[in-house]
């Protein structure tokens, strides 16, 4: 029974997108009572300076063979009549993915870096999501010590605490990852719900205006919405606008029909965007997997590969032409009818958990395309 409540709090991560934002059917009191840690703050030691030298602090990085779970390739559906034509040349890359949120325990505002069942969802995540990435020759996924979910269902200054200890590990993982990769291999920077939350900071911070912004071959921030207006200026990359377009990037959130993201998009409506103005009704950055570009349409003829996932997530198999996808006026992305994916769509027809795999195989064949874009412009 305990596993089974866990589960079920468990689809309440998916929510979160720019605010307080809990299950229709919970009162956000009661979200806040559950899951907002009682106690305060407590500031985490700093890692050592050579942390993230030890293999140990990584989900996925280079030299970990079978064991890396950001390399699994899901096979193809026996009724598969047609697969996808691979994208050649397969170009040298490297990707730093951010997963995100799996510390549910409103014991600590911060996951301990030992907490087995966090460790465990996680790598959970690293599998369905950071997989699509595995034509890159390294792909970088750090653990860090992220912000208990319930830092999303408050803005106590605890909260925001939390959030600046966990993008504190983050940064410490990319600045190894940047000083370890070859100079002239170009970097995706990859992320999806509290993972895109860090990235974004980490644009705005480190990588805009630096010297390694040249090296960004493709942004992937999945599950966290951006304004075209008050946000996208900030993060010194343009949107994607075609499919060979590198340094760009990539941001959707997915809804099937009918969508109601009414409580998601009055949470946004009511936050402040990086300029320092309320978002209010600006619209919100949507580029299609399926296409590459913004704002775009695509039949489900067009998918080239959804992972369907099986047995509690640790299997699945893609699936070609199951979802069309297009951008709303709203910047929402709309796949449709509501596919089969498993028990964790969320109320008004919410599909963020599945993000990436509804578009898994198009988008490792997109981020090849735009690294040798990258590779033509140089």
């Amino acid at each position: 029974m305990a596993r089974k409540f866990l589960y079920i709090i468990a689809t309440i991560i998916i929510i979160v997108i720019a605010g307080a934002f809990a299950l229709r059917i919970w009162s956000d009191e009661i979200a806040q009572i559950a899951l907002v840690p009682t106690s305060e703050f407590e500031a985490q030691a700093p890692l050592e300076q050579n942390a993230y030298d030890d293999p140990a602090m990584w989900f996925s990085r280079p030299g970990m063979g079978t064991s890396d779970p950001a390399r699994w390739q899901p096979p193809y559906q026996r009724e598969a009549t047609s697969l996808p034509t691979p994208a050649d040349p397969v170009p040298d890359f490297a990707t730093f993915f951010v997963h995100p949120t799996s510390y549910l325990d409103r014991s600590s505002w911060n996951a301990p870096l030992d907490d087995t069942e966090s460790q465990r969802v996680a790598k959970i995540y690293i599998r369905g999501m950071a997989s699509a990435f595995n034509k890159a020759d390294e792909i970088w996924a750090p653990r860090y010590r992220q912000a208990t979910i319930g830092a999303f269902l408050t803005d106590s200054e605890d909260a925001q605490k939390a959030l600046d200890a966990a993008y504190a590990d983050v940064k410490h993982a990319y600045d190894l990852f940047v000083a370890t990769v070859d100079n002239d291999t170009p970097i995706v920077l990859a992320g999806h719900s509290q993972g895109s939350v860090h990235l974004l900071r980490l644009l705005r911070e480190e990588v805009a205006n630096s010297e390694n912004a040249d090296r960004v071959a493709g942004i992937y921030i999945v599950g966290w919405p951006i304004s075209v207006e008050h946000d996208l200026p900030a993060l010194g990359f343009p949107a994607c606008a075609t499919a060979d377009q590198a340094g760009c990037i990539m941001s959707w959130s997915s809804y099937a029909e009918p969508a109601d993201p009414s409580s998601v998009l009055k949470q946004y409506s009511a936050s402040t965007g990086f300029d320092g103005k309320l978002r209010g009704e600006s619209a919100i950055l949507c580029t299609n997997p399926l296409t590459g570009g913004q704002n775009d349409t695509a039949e489900a003829a067009r998918n080239l590969g959804t992972l369907v996932p099986e047995d509690g997530f640790q299997t699945g198999t893609l699936v070609p032409r199951q979802v069309p996808a297009r951008c709303d006026s709203r910047g929402l992305l709309l796949i449709g009818d509501p596919p089969e994916m498993g028990e964790y769509v969320l109320p008004g027809n919410n599909y963020h958990v599945y993000d990436i795999p509804l578009f898994w195989s198009n988008i490792q064949e997109g981020v090849v395309r735009r690294v040798n874009g990258w590779t033509a412009a140089k």
